[in-house]
């Protein structure tokens, strides 16, 4: 099983173009619904440390062992080969990106290892534009030379409250983005892009 864990963890961490999988079996399909409903139960943003994500998303792997049966069975692999339980492993985890399973996608960055370290990070200073919704938010500015520039919203961020309730009094204000490059499964694009996530806003 630690295989299993080990390979949902290899695609998080950005292992390539990945392609999409086929369409999801029953079994397939309640397994990962089931992941993404006790993940939303999660307080993602009290968790300090990838090792915490890690610990969180295997324990909630772990309550659904003899649903993983279940799928390894329609998918005719058997339970005890390690590599192609690693291969399952790795699909249910693009199965949950692919969803747009929110809950997940927060907390696969943390699993990730998002480095919080102030050489990690950038900033981007700009007018505010907009808040455009992809499937997930993202911010969008103009910077000084009129292009459009747009920050991923994943979770809470220094500043995010300012953009919870109402932005239309924000429109035209200076912005400086305090951003980090991650790797993420978009699922409108149907790939693996990598994004700028929003760490921190401060109005100028």
């Amino acid at each position: 099983m630690k295989q299993t864990f080990i390979a949902v963890l290899f695609i998080l961490a950005g292992a390539g173009n990945i392609q999409a999988q086929n369409t999801m079996g029953p079994a397939e399909r309640r397994m990962t619904d089931s992941l993404c409903n006790a993940l939303s139960k999660v307080d993602v943003n009290k968790i300090t440390s990838k090792e915490e994500a890690n610990s969180i998303f295997t324990d909630c792997f772990s309550r659904y062992t003899s649903l993983l049966m279940e799928v390894a069975e329609e998918r005719k692999i058997d339970f005890s080969d390690d590599a192609a339980m690693e291969g399952l492993g790795t699909d249910i985890g693009k199965d949950l990106l692919k969803l747009n399973c929110g809950s997940f996608l927060k907390l696969a960055a943390k699993m990730a290892g998002s480095k919080n370290n102030a050489e990690s990070k950038s900033t981007t200073s700009g007018t505010f534009k907009r808040i455009e919704n992809k499937g997930l938010n993202y911010i969008v500015i103009t910077d000084p030379q009129g292009k459009e520039k747009s920050f991923i919203w994943l979770r809470q961020f220094t500043g995010s409250e300012r953009f919870t309730s109402g932005t239309t009094a924000l429109v035209g204000k200076k912005l400086k983005v305090t951003w980090q490059d991650m790797e993420v499964y978009l699922p409108q694009a149907k790939g693996y892009y990598n994004v700028k996530e929003i760490t921190a806003i401060d109005i100028l």
